[in-house]
């Protein structure tokens, strides 16, 4: 089976890594690149925090450099808050660059214990 965007990079005299470089870019200069890489921790969150973590959580949103994880009960949300500085660390380093600032852990639905 052909690759057809090969074929039309190319068709045009462009390649696909040349076409990656300048939309990597623009999204930097729109301020976009931080979100792009915070929405790809969420979806990539069971293998930056491993599975006995991922077990009892799931990364829901990126919002201006905050990763939203809703977690299992109250034991599970105390644990993670002491290892919170330890998991953006992490989860910077596994993602290349400083884009996750502070990790938000709520229960299942967003509803705050009491």
């Amino acid at each position: 089976m052909p690759d057809h965007a090969a074929a039309a990079a190319g068709h045009v005299g462009v390649s696909v890594e040349a076409v990656g470089g300048v939309l990597s870019r623009v999204l930097e200069g729109l301020g976009l690149s931080r979100e792009m890489t915070g929405w790809h921790a969420v979806e990539v969150w069971p293998t930056l925090v491993g599975p006995r973590i991922a077990r009892r959580t799931r990364a829901v949103a990126f919002r201006d450099g905050t990763l939203h994880v809703e977690v299992e009960g109250s034991a599970w949300m105390q644990e993670l808050g002491y290892l919170k500085k330890d998991l953006v660390q992490r989860i910077n380093h596994k993602l290349g660059g400083e884009h996750v600032r502070d990790v938000r852990f709520t229960p299942p639905g967003g509803k705050r214990l009491r």
